[in-house]
């Protein structure tokens, strides 16, 4: 048994819906779009940690360096988290969320790699600090593209989720 559907007393419901659902969109593209600080901070932390490496450190050094990085960076995460106003459920985490992580991660590692490559031959700390200029501004121009180009896609799958329940409702 089916009750009988009101049409415009579901489309009014419908656009009750979208309006909360629009916000959230509107504030996850300001989200990428504004707010640099993060993008900073995570850009300096990197070029900070590639140049100290070219002290010369022992294990235990770089032990130490590698994990007061990582611990930094939580904290440049955890900071941003709480931050922002929206938090997406998981289901919102969108092909391109993931394309745009596992490009940023082969951009800033293959130049991070290759820059280390090509400065070898120079003196360990003159080789770092260029290293580290190459990779974090390789870092700070993938970045921004990326992050706007992730984000419209969560915009773009509920408009098509929002355009297939209107299909099904004109029916």
């Amino acid at each position: 048994m089916s009750a009988p559907v009101n049409a415009e007393q579901a489309w009014r419901d419908l656009q009750r819906i979208r309006v909360p659902q629009e916000r959230v969109y509107d504030e996850v593209e300001r989200s990428a779009a504004g707010g640099r600080g993060s993008t900073w901070a995570t850009a300096g932390l990197m070029w900070l940690f590639l140049a100290g490496l070219g002290l010369d450190l022992p294990g235990w050094g770089v032990a130490l360096v590698i994990a007061a990085y990582a611990a930094l960076l939580a904290v440049v995460g955890t900071v941003q988290n709480r931050r922002s106003r929206v938090r997406l459920h998981h289901t919102r985490c969108t092909w391109r969320m993931f394309a745009a992580f596992g490009a940023g991660a082969v951009v800033t590692g293959g130049t991070t790699l290759l820059s280390g490559r090509l400065v070898d031959s120079l003196d360990p700390m003159a080789g770092s600090l260029i290293q580290a200029t190459v990779s974090a501004t390789a870092f700070l121009l993938f970045v921004g593209p990326t992050g706007r180009w992730a984000a419209r896609s969560v915009r773009g799958r509920g408009v098509r989720a929002v355009g297939a329940a209107d299909a099904g409702a004109e029916r």
